[in-house]
């Protein structure tokens, strides 16, 4: 594609799409004179102030235009983006040059201030929500701390036992009901053992979901490692390990599967010593006990040692004081709305409390525990889902109680601004990507739309898969966000070339008509592993083919025309077909006189058409070239074919 450069702010080179006759936009829209998109200069201001960063609505209420008249120019380029979606300045540019309206940076700006204050603003809030429990709990009177349950998470390899031994422990079978037998998603629960309370987390043990289990740790008083005694020690099990050690947790191994004829527990210690984790019956310090949770061996002797170590470490918390936590996961519910699971670590938390989430925030309305029962409040290490957020929040978000919903509000858009910065550099849709296509380069690109039915399921998904991006095939996430697939996916699918990939979500009306009729493609899945084979698989199809050139056709050149922009060469077909797009070669006689050029357009008589076969007359404009034939000439064409 043809452009022109022009220089932005600070020297940067703009790349600008030059008008193309003939251009089609997506799906059944009509191909874009190059007029439509420039009305009268009379209906538009002839100038607007645009920071770093602006959404495309906002850049249409400063254009006095309708966001769909940016978007439609947008689609020209190949990239459809929903009026929310956040452009940069020279992206900007670009649609302004389109629209006939200069796009002028603040004058009162200074640049390096604005780089600092991005900057701070790009560090500032991470570190607090890190350590706000941290410093919640340092403010707590001693005497007013109390004993509270351990929170245990329950980490180790796929498949090796983990919410077996949950089923066990709280007399429920979810197991049966998981997709493809994986834990999918962070869940909590709390069970009585002997009139005393253990919180539980039960992790994905899927490698896929290693953010998910890191998580977990950070809000764990102890971890407990299933290792399958048939199996031993896998790449999550060190993973795991490498987690709760971060986390300074103590360890305790559940030793799993006993039972079976090839169990070998000796060797599983023997690989654990040399992870570092020493028994103790070696006379090391690391608890290790041997069970079967199927057949309901030693788990009881796991639950006594959970207890003794909770005991010994004497974990407790001020139910009467400041009310903070963690999200451990967020969901959004068709029937419910906004839904979190939340952790309470200080404080009780009460039905009619606002709270702040992160950069949302909500007062409460309803709270349930891990049973779905409703409850009225949960005290410290307590897990309960919670109604009445305005946004989902991230797994992983500190949570805290504040006065009123003033108050909250205020401090969740506090936060949001502090994070504005930052977050428009990650997420504007950047001259480079915007272009990207438009540049030469050997690497191949699979666009890829994610949807997926939690955050907490998003981000580990959206992680996997840019692991997958090798030299030759790079992984490009257009848009990665939570709830169904919906039309405006479609739309962003079908004007970048991307695949959507949906995991526990369903699929729009709207979106489902419109990807029927456009082709594009929408896979679904339940777990990822499978997810993960498809790409890879998807990816070698993508990796640089060899191809022929093969001869299709020859044309005469009977007159050369010449034209307000270049020249028509009017030919007869001499053999084969022309094709609009086919490689060109020109020769007169012996010699060589053009190469390296395309079929730009093709024509009968005032028809623009696709192909003329041999004994017609057509008139055929080169990419280049064309200004040296003559008549006489015999243009060559031939095609790419894929060989391997």
């Amino acid at each position: 594609m043809a452009t022109k450069s022009k220089t932005g702010k600070g020297g940067a080179q703009a790349p600008v799409k030059e008008k193309e006759r003939g251009g089609q936009s997506g799906g059944q829209r009509p191909a874009r004179r190059p007029e439509e998109a420039r009305p009268a200069a009379t209906a538009l201001p002839k100038e607007v102030v645009v920071d770093t960063a602006i959404t495309v609505r906002d850049l249409a209420t400063l254009m006095q235009r309708s966001p769909i008249d940016l978007i439609k120019i947008l689609m020209q380029y190949g990239i459809m983006a929903p009026i929310t979606h956040t452009i940069d300045h020279d992206t900007a540019v670009i649609l302004g040059e389109e629209l006939g309206v200069a796009v002028k940076w603040p004058p009162s700006e200074d640049e390096e201030e604005e780089e600092v204050v991005e900057e701070k603003a790009g560090t500032s809030e991470a570190p607090k929500s890190r350590t706000r429990i941290q410093q919640v709990m340092s403010e707590q009177e001693t005497a007013q701390l109390e004993d509270r349950p351990a929170v245990v998470a329950v980490l180790g390899h796929v498949d090796h036992g983990k919410t077996t031994l949950l089923d066990r422990i709280r007399h429920t079978d979810v197991a049966a009901g998981e997709a493809g037998g994986i834990t999918q998603r962070t869940g909590a629960y709390q069970v009585t053992i002997n009139g005393r309370k253990i919180s539980f987390l039960d992790t994905p043990g899927h490698e896929a979901f290693t953010a998910m289990r890191a998580r977990g740790a950070q809000v764990t008083d102890i971890v407990v490692l299933v290792v399958a005694a048939d199996d031993g020690v896998m790449p999550q099990t060190k993973e795991a390990i490498s987690h709760a050690r971060a986390a300074g947790v103590p360890i305790i191994v559940a030793i799993n599967k006993v039972d079976k004829n090839n169990a070998n527990p000796q060797r599983v210690m023997e690989e654990l010593a040399k992870e570092g984790l020493q028994p103790e019956a070696w006379g090391g310090d690391t608890i290790m006990v041997e069970l079967s949770a199927l057949a309901n061996m030693g788990v009881e002797d796991l639950l006594d040692n959970i207890l003794v170590l909770a005991e010994v470490e004497q974990y407790k918390a001020n139910p009467k004081g400041a009310c903070v936590g963690t999200v451990i996961e967020g969901e959004l519910d068709k029937y419910r709305g906004v839904t979190a699971t939340l952790l309470v670590q200080n404080g009780t938390l009460r039905r009619g409390d606002t709270l702040v989430v992160g950069k949302t925030w909500g007062r409460i309305k309803a709270m349930f525990d891990y049973e779905g029962k409703i409850i009225k409040e949960a005290g410290p290490s307590t897990p309960t889902v919670v109604l009445g957020l305005q946004e989902v929040p991230m797994a992983g978000d500190v949570f805290e109680r504040v006065n009123n919903d003033r108050a909250a509000r205020q401090i969740a858009e506090e936060r949001r601004l502090a994070a504005a910065v930052p977050a428009r550099t990650s997420r504007t849709m950047s001259l480079e990507d915007f272009f990207a296509r438009f540049e030469g380069g050997e690497a191949k690109t699979l666009n890829l739309i994610v949807r997926a039915d939690m955050q907490g399921t998003l981000e580990p998904i959206v992680k996997s898969l840019n692991e997958l991006a090798n030299e030759e095939v790079t992984v490009k996430i257009l848009q990665a966000s939570i709830g169904d697939i919906s039309e405006s996916d479609v739309m962003l699918a079908e004007a970048s070339d991307a695949v959507i990939i949906g995991f526990s979500v369903g699929v729009d009306k709207a979106a489902a008509v419109r990807a029927d009729q456009s082709g594009v493609e929408i896979r679904h899945y339940e777990v990822i592993y499978k997810m993960l084979e498809d790409i890879e698989d998807a990816m070698k199809g993508m990796l640089e083919p060899i191809y022929n050139e093969v001869v299709i056709g020859h044309a005469q050149v009977l007159q050369l025309f010449k034209l307000r922009k270049g020249f028509v060469a009017g030919c007869m077909v001499s053999d084969g077909v022309v094709k609009r797009g086919a490689l060109a070669k020109a020769r007169r006689g012996a010699e060589e006189i053009v190469t390296g050029a395309r079929v730009e357009t093709l024509r009968r008589f005032t028809e623009d058409v696709a192909e003329v076969r041999q004994g017609y007359e057509c008139g055929i404009n080169l990419t280049q070239g064309d200004e040296l034939l003559k008549e006489g000439d015999v243009i060559e064409l031939s095609e790419r074919v894929r060989v391997r």
